[in-house]
């Protein structure tokens, strides 16, 4: 009976039904963050193609995307291959620290 005892502390199955409910919150997704305040921009300049598009794959040392602070234009490059799943800023859009720019699945 000790055994069946032990068997229940698997319970914490529900606990990790929890994350698979968290998956749903994106909790376990990976994102791209802004490395510091600025302008978001998609683009290198207003006529260009987007440097990514959703559903687009990546390889690390990309760039993803452009955020301005103090007037320079700090490309932010991939530190590893994967696939944008969502872009969460609007071009243009001004981020802080730490804002999620994109949900990413690397590969």
């Amino acid at each position: 009976a000790a055994p069946m005892a032990s068997v229940p502390p698997p319970a914490p199955a529900a606990p990790s039904a929890a994350p698979a409910a968290a998956a749903a919150e994106d909790d376990d997704a990976t994102y791209v963050t802004s490395p510091f305040v600025g302008t978001f921009y998609r683009a290198p300049n207003p006529g260009s193609e987007p440097f990514v598009k959703k559903g687009a794959a990546f390889g690390k040392g990309q760039t993803l995307c452009i955020v301005e602070a103090m007037k320079l234009m700090n490309e932010i490059e991939a530190e590893y291959d994967g696939v944008i799943d969502e872009i969460l800023v609007e071009n243009g859009q001004p981020v802080e620290y730490g804002d999620r720019l994109f949900k990413v699945t690397p590969s």
